[in-house]
């Protein structure tokens, strides 16, 4: 982690989206030249079998970093056990306008109102062929933003169909902040019209493809005991097969007072961290280990990642760490 504390400051004079394509552009470089291992070294084995998968670690890559499955090689060299691409939508996207992501660094996180910004799941996919990563890569699905909220379910059935025969599991994502609406499909009649064709579409194309791929539901941080275990029994009585806990937060605990802190968007890193390892335990109250969790939400820290399994997760999800600790941090979070 030396040397990338000295390379930080630098990253961050930039705006953070330049400092984003940068460090992805850099580390493509660093695979292309097969420097990879002389920079980050291997990473311990440590395998774990989770949803009928086999995770050579269970440290993996969360949602948001490859938009569009355009590093994934050079992500995977890094050691993750798995990685997650997207969230792409049926549609290219804009996503909302710049600037949309911003830093705290006082509090070790971010805000970002990115939008489900990418380039189609058309594009995403002709990505996914062209890697060589023979590891577990999750797809996140999502809807276009002028998709209206009663026709939901028809992007994330596109979505499914499109990825199933390339992804080890598929991410539901509907519990992005920054889509206006989303978030209400977690709820009551609107969560059991997404999970019911969702889990129709997966059995029939587990038929027609010879291959089972779990279906993931990614939730919100920011909901009631009674809500998550509303939600965690509708997973129990659909067969869902695994759930990722958390997405970013509209709170602003513990970052009130600092700059950026009333933009927009959804925050994420070591604020998010309490409040995410406590989600995955009430989740695993009513789950029972039925359902695995794979937690996700300020993890900068191998204590962070030992509260989250401590708590019930068979996985964790890095993103925000990554940012402020640096590649480093992945190895350290498997030794630890």
């Amino acid at each position: 982690m030396i040397m990338y504390s000295l390379l930080r400051p630098l990253l961050f004079r930039l705006p953070p989206e330049t400092a984003h394509h940068l460090s992805l552009h850099s580390l493509k470089a660093l695979h292309r030249l097969k420097l990879s291992k002389l920079f980050f070294g291997k990473m311990p084995h440590a395998p774990c079998t989770v949803m009928g998968l086999n995770f050579p670690n269970p440290i993996g890559l969360a949602a948001g970093m490859d938009k569009n499955a355009e590093y994934i090689d050079s992500l995977a060299a890094l050691g993750f056990g798995f990685i997650e691409v997207g969230t792409v939508t049926p549609r290219p996207q804009p996503g909302n306008p710049q600037p949309r992501l911003f830093r705290l660094p006082a509090a070790h996180a971010l805000i970002n109102r990115m939008g489900f910004n990418n380039q189609g799941i058309d594009r995403l996919l002709e990505n996914v062929q062209k890697a060589r990563f023979d590891g577990i890569l999750g797809i996140n699905i999502g809807k276009n933003f002028d998709t209206p909220l009663e026709k939901a379910v028809d992007d994330y059935l596109i979505g499914l169909h499109k990825v199933y025969a390339h992804a080890d599991y598929v991410t539901v994502n509907i519990s992005s902040p920054n889509t206006p609406g989303l978030r209400q499909l977690q709820h009551g009649d609107d969560l059991e019209r997404i999970l019911n064709p969702l889990k129709q579409a997966q059995l029939q194309l587990a038929t027609e493809h010879n291959k089972y791929v779990p279906l993931v539901i990614k939730i919100a941080p920011d909901l009631s005991e009674t809500e998550l275990t509303i939600i965690a029994e509708k997973l129990l009585a659909y067969d869902i097969d695994g759930v990722i806990a958390t997405n970013t937060t509209l709170s602003r605990a513990g970052v009130e007072n600092l700059p950026c802190a009333n933009e927009k968007g959804g925050l994420s890193g070591a604020p998010l961290s309490a409040r995410a390892t406590q989600i995955v335990q009430q989740l695993s109250a009513t789950l029972q280990g039925k359902i695995p969790i794979i937690a996700a939400g300020g993890v900068m820290s191998a204590s962070d990642v030992q509260e989250k399994i401590k708590a019930g997760a068979s996985l964790v999800q890095i993103y925000t760490g990554l940012i402020y600790r640096g590649p480093a941090l992945l190895k350290y979070l498997c030794v630890h």
